[in-house]
């Protein structure tokens, strides 16, 4: 995500650069270009925060043996029935253990695997 912010930092002072550089026009017309780059590289960095913000925030790890229901229906695939089923086959040795248990089939446990942890 870092680098899409440098492209965008880079585009910007482009767009500014060239803008200084155009032959014929106004100190008015100069201010409004340059006021139009630093409104779009400010809604695009917005964009890019709230994304990593967003991505580090949803991929938390959740427990099989601790977490909580809601924790487990934030998972991804995992409804209300789901995670009552996880929780009764508690405790777990691994997470592999969803699948072997018949909690999940293969490709649900393909889903949430890096998403789920187990502590004893």
């Amino acid at each position: 995500m870092s680098l899409r912010m440098i492209h965008l930092a880079v585009l910007a002072s482009i767009l500014a650069y060239g803008a200084a550089c155009a032959p014929n026009q106004t100190p008015d017309q100069l201010r409004e270009k340059t006021a139009e780059a630093t409104s779009t590289l400010k809604r695009d960095t917005k964009a890019v925060a709230e994304g990593v913000k967003e991505g580090l925030s949803s991929h938390r790890s959740v427990d099989l043996n601790k977490g909580s229901k809601d924790d487990l229906e934030s998972l991804p695939g995992i409804n209300w029935q789901k995670a009552d089923r996880i929780i009764a086959e508690r405790p777990y040795a691994s997470s592999r253990q969803l699948v072997t248990r018949r909690v999940l089939s293969e490709d649900e446990y393909a889903r949430l695997r890096d998403r789920v942890v187990v502590t004893r």
